[in-house]
């Protein structure tokens, strides 16, 4: 999956926590890695100062780490969120209504 360094795919990723049961927060801190994990609280937090590169890049990883809940997703948030985490190709097919997995 190619990357997009751009705030709407930015606010996309958003959306992915925003529907999850993580909290995520964007706040000044002395991360190692510019991102910090509270997994038994459910929070994100992402360095505030990071540019638009940085933060995607830090919810990618981040992503990849955590255990959301798929069935509290969106049709939508769901097909972005298995192609972040898994880096697949995934085809809806609407009019069988279902879903096809490919490996890029």
């Amino acid at each position: 999956m190619e990357l997009k360094y751009t705030p709407a795919f930015l606010t996309k990723l958003e959306d992915i926590f925003a529907e999850s049961d993580y909290f995520l927060r964007y706040e000044k801190g002395n991360f190692k890695s510019g991102y910090c994990i509270l997994k038994e609280k459910r929070i994100v937090i992402i360095n505030k100062y990071f540019t638009t590169e940085g933060k995607v890049n830090s919810l990618v990883e981040i992503l990849k780490q955590v255990e959301i809940q798929t069935e509290k997703l969106s049709e939508k948030t769901l097909k972005l969120f298995l192609q972040v985490q898994q880096g697949i190709k995934v085809e809806i097919i609407e009019d069988l209504e279902t879903t096809e997995i490919t490996n890029e």
